[in-house]
């Protein structure tokens, strides 16, 4: 996680240890720089899981970050997993996947 931190701006985002910050909700996974706005992260959670997750977040909106053990796949690769402590009330964004030929459904 240090390699990936030092490739993004961190704009404040302090290494933590120790008890959940106030204000924050944690969200561990496998972090990558947004590939196009610097100024964002994408956060693959629970990446071994059934259905892992994709997530957006403001740097800016990250407080801290917290190295946790790794994840293995059933081939022995390691997947470097994080948990970031994100500020109450930010705004974040779901990526989530679908067939073209599905209809969209409604979601309000």
């Amino acid at each position: 996680m240090d390699s990936y931190l030092e490739m993004l701006p961190l704009n404040g985002i302090a290494k933590y240890t120790g008890t959940q910050p106030k204000d924050t909700l944690p969200f561990a996974g496998y972090p990558r720089q947004h590939p196009s706005e610097k100024n964002k992260l994408l956060l693959v959670y629970d990446p071994l899981g059934p259905v892992p997750t994709l997530m957006e977040f403001k740097l800016d909106d990250v407080l801290f970050v917290e190295d946790v053990p790794s994840a293995v796949t059933e081939e022995g690769e390691g997947i470097p997993l994080v948990k970031l402590w994100v500020r109450r009330g930010a705004h974040g964004v779901i990526l989530e996947p679908f067939e073209v030929n599905d209809e969209i459904r409604e979601r309000f």
